[in-house]
């Protein structure tokens, strides 16, 4: 059982274990409390504190000869490269506004494919692109569904 994170481990500092991954998507990422299976198939219980939020990249568990690190699954979002940096703020505003997540992906902002951000980017007359791509949001909000 995964009670916690590794905090302070490296992955640098265990080249002599093997590399085992967790993929999850921005949702699944916040579900602390849950079985999963790796990508080697070993099968966890975890039992993170309440209000957990684990990042690509964070080293999960070691055990005698392995460790398991958090990797980010491609997931289906919206891309926007904005004209001017006025453009980056009010999209960003906007997304917030509706309680909607943002990521940065380089120049491009990533919101999550959903109908309402379709709607949103267009009523804004912002060109945007459907992608795949890892969603690591910049703040955590809550959705207003219905």
């Amino acid at each position: 059982m995964v009670t916690h994170s590794q905090v302070g481990e490296r992955e640098e500092d265990l080249s002599g274990h093997e590399r085992d991954t967790l993929l999850l998507t921005a949702e699944e990422r916040q579900w602390g409390r849950r079985r999963v299976t790796t990508t080697r198939g070993r099968t966890l219980a975890l039992a993170l504190p309440t209000g957990t939020t684990l990042t690509p990249g964070e080293i999960l568990h070691v055990g005698l000869d392995w460790y398991l690190i958090v990797e980010g699954a491609p997931e289906p979002v919206l891309a926007v490269t904005p004209a001017s940096g006025e453009e980056a703020l009010r999209i960003a505003f906007e997304v917030g506004n509706r309680h909607f997540t943002l990521a940065l992906d380089g120049e491009r902002l990533l919101v999550p494919d959903d109908r309402a951000m379709d709607q949103l980017l267009t009523r804004l007359g912002v060109p945007f692109e459907r992608a795949q791509a890892v969603f690591v949001p910049i703040g955590r909000g809550h959705r207003h569904d219905g």
